[in-house]
Order: structure tokens, then sequence, then C-alpha cells
């Protein structure tokens, strides 16, 4: 008759750390761990840990926070390009590096204060407590009012702390068309200089001036040189304006922060949108397709074409206009009272009908055409004006960055009301980033990053 099966001792798991200092101290209960049942040794580990976890929940909370603050700091201190992405369309890749248009800048004017806050709630609501004469309020904010130089004019509020501006603009870059594809420059005074290439044909050098030979040994070089000449960007100040009831301020922490990370990057995208695509460039930055641009291009429109339409043979008077380079880039911008037009258009194709060239035969969105993203967008001007629907590389466009924000409140303006004014201020430029259309090698029409249909008459 077998011997009866007899079941290992099991052991008691300690639930303190005194508990635990007493079994390591006992030599027949360490005996046990170790002899009787090898396998419970890495249990009786994985027991403590938790036992001691689910009675001190301190330790689960510090954890928690440590961990928090390790990532929040990893996710400060990496580039953009490793961790956020613009959102472009499905399949459609960045036009330049990313890192062009990182938005978090550790050497920024307002990194040094990014540690003096919780988030956009507890800033915005410390210039509000200042105005209702908050000792505590006075006192922090003390530290961080308006660090401002000689460099840059002061706005009579408070600097942004850096962290707060990059979360600012990212969520602004997840509605902005033209800043995500753009050459961000970083500037670190209100004017900068930047190199551009005086280039304005091909035909018989290259990058203004290069000429490359094909010479025997031994045979003499020809000396040539690139043209240079520079672009100046100067910071122009973009101000958002609301007013927020005095309620929201004071009793809803979860609102009042969810309007402050939504409204305002959005307005602050919006409007640079329109100034990179329409500025005039007094006051403001010069837009890529307004008229002082002179280095956009327009397709002539087809002879005897009525006002309100867009065919083919524009889509591919475009398309030929575009430098050769950029077709990986470039992108179509089209106002949304086009879509009519561009979702009817079709090539004629003897007499067997015709074929439909609106997102390559490919139902459904994202639209494109010839490969290439549509983008629908108020900020251009309605059908049959030119400008209605354009074909661009935003690469080639240059945005100035001053890299500060101010921002101030008051709550004297609305006194009646109950509101509180807020005032937010950046300061930025953009600008072409060449001076005129190119010739191409074989003459032909100039080419250019910027194209545009002409009005339809």
């Amino acid at each position: 008759m077998p011997a009866p099966t007899v079941e290992p001792k099991r052991l008691t798991i300690p639930t303190s750390a005194a508990e635990l200092e007493a079994m390591l101290q006992d030599p027949t209960r360490m005996k046990d761990l170790f002899t009787t049942n090898t396998d419970q040794f890495g249990e009786f580990i994985s027991n403590y840990a938790k036992t001691v976890l689910d009675k001190d929940q301190s330790i689960a909370t510090q954890v928690r926070e440590e961990t928090q603050r390790v990532v929040a700091g990893f996710l400060k201190e990496h580039r953009q390009e490793d961790l956020v992405r613009p959102s472009l369309a499905p399949g459609d890749p960045l036009p330049i590096p990313a890192q062009r248009n990182a938005i978090h800048n550790p050497k920024a004017m307002g990194a040094k204060i990014d540690n003096e806050f919780k988030g956009s709630a507890d800033y915005f609501k410390s210039i509000w407590h200042l105005s209702q004469r908050d000792a505590v309020a006075q006192a922090r904010i003390s530290r961080v009012r308006a660090a401002f130089d000689s460099t840059v004019p002061s706005e009579g509020g408070f600097l942004i702390p850096e962290t707060l501006r990059a979360e600012l603009l990212r969520v602004a870059l997840e509605t902005a068309l033209i800043r995500p594809r753009a050459r961000v420059i970083p500037m670190e005074s209100l004017r900068v200089p930047f190199p551009a290439i005086d280039a304005t044909s091909n035909a018989s050098s290259v990058y203004g001036g290069i000429v490359c030979y094909w010479t025997e040994e031994g045979g003499a070089l020809t000396a040539s040189q690139a043209a240079f000449s520079r672009i100046v960007l100067e910071a122009k100040k973009l101000t958002a304006y609301t007013e927020v009831p005095n309620e929201l301020i004071s009793d809803s922490a979860i609102s009042f922060e969810a309007f402050i990370n939504q409204i305002f990057p959005e307005a602050l995208g919006f409007y640079e949108d329109d100034a990179f695509i329409n500025g005039t460039g007094v006051g403001m930055p010069l837009g890529m397709l307004d008229a002082g641009n002179t280095s956009l291009v327009s397709a002539t429109a087809e002879t005897g074409q009525p006002a309100t339409t867009v065919v083919w043979e524009n889509i591919v008077k475009m398309f030929a206009r575009m430098l050769p380079s950029s077709l990986g880039r470039a992108i179509w911008i089209a106002s949304i009272d086009t879509f009519p037009a561009l979702a009817t258009m079709a090539l004629s194709v003897g007499t067997g009908g015709s074929a439909i060239w609106l997102n390559n035969g490919v139902s459904g969105p994202p639209m494109s055409i010839l490969g290439r993203p549509v983008y629908f967008t108020e900020k251009v001007p309605t059908l049959g004006t030119a400008g209605d629907i354009s074909f661009v590389d935003p690469g080639f466009y240059l945005i100035g960055d001053r890299q500060v924000m101010s921002a101030t409140s008051s709550p004297h303006y609305k006194f009646a009301s109950d509101l509180t004014a807020y005032k937010i201020i950046e300061r930025v430029d953009g600008q072409p980033w060449i001076k005129s259309p190119i010739t191409p090698k074989n003459g032909g029409s100039t080419l250019s990053p910027f194209v545009q249909i002409a009005t339809r008459s």
C-alpha cells in the first residue's frame, strides 16, 4: 500500500516589515522556506509584495506619482518627432523632418518656470486670483512676472510656461493646415535672418550660380558658386481674446481647463492658418497665396470656362507647374464649395464615356487627386476666384516662431457681466522661402511650390 502523500508545509506570509524581519531571524522558518518546498520561495516573495502593497496604499500612490513624474519628464525632454506626429492624412508622409516642427524648446524663455504650475487651469486661475488680491497667488506669480527682457517688448502680462505653450500649440497642430507641414524656425530674438537660395532659373546653372562641367583628367576647373540671399523673419503679434464667466473659473477646474486647452489653441491655429495662406505681410505674415508672394504662379483657365467650375484641364495645368522635387510633399487646398465641381470632374474618353479622376477611382474619404491629398478649408476664396483650389508645398514656407507667449486677465473690463477677460499673445511670422518662380532647364513654363488656378470669368 503506497504511503500517503504529505502536503508541504505552507508558510505564513509576513504582512509588515517587522514580521519579515522576525522571519529572517528565525533559522527554522528560513530552513523550511528553502528546503521544504523550493517553489515556495518565489511564491513567498510575490505574495509578500502583494500583501504589503494591498495593506499600504501609500506605496501604490508613491509608485503612481513617481511614474507620472518620470513619464512627464521623458515626454518633455525628447523631441516631438519621436513622440508626436501632426494629424496628416493617412499615408501622407511628413513633408520635412519633423524636428523642424518640434514644439517644446527647453531653451525657450518660459522653460524656467515649467515647474511652477500643474497645468493650464492652475496657471490661468493664478492670474485670476491675482486680480482678486489673493495674497498667496500674488506671492506665487511674482516669481514668474513677465520675464521679458529688452529683446521682447512687455505686454503688461505674465510669461506662459514653456510646457503650457507647447501644449497649446500641440492641440493647434491637430487642427492646423500649414504649421504641421511648414519649415518652423525658432526665433531667439524678434528679428531673425534666414538664408535662401537666390535662384530664378535652372537653364544655365542651378542653386543661383553653381555650374557643373565634364572635365578631362588634368583639365582646368571653372569656378562657380551659389548665390545666396536672406529672408528676414520679424515676429508679428497675434492676440487671442476671450471672456470667461467667473463661476467657471472658481467652481469647475475640469471645465475651465477643457475650455483653455481646446478653445484657445484652436483659435490660434485658425488665425495662424489664415495668415500663412492669405496674410498681406503688413503687421502679419505674408501668405503663400497672397499677391505679395512673388513666387506664386497662376495656371490659366480654359477659354470660355464658366466662372463657377473646376475642370480636369485646370488640375492638369496646376500639377504641371509644381516643382518636380515637391511632388511628393505637395497638397491640394480648396474651398469647400469646390466639392461639387471636384466630385463630378471627369475626362472624356473617346465615345466610351469618361474617367473619374477624383480619389484615383477609389470611393470615400480621405480625398486625393493624382495621389496627393485634398484639404478643404474656409480660409481660401470661393469657387471661381483665383485660389479657390491651389497646389502647394508648405515645406517651402518658413514660419518664424518666437516661442514666447504671455497672458493677462482683467475682471474689471466686464465687471457688470461678472466675466473675466483673458488675453494670450504670441509672436510669429511667416514667408515663402523662394522669391520667384524657377525657369526649368528645358526652358519650359516656370515652376513653383505655390500654384493656383486663375480667376474664371
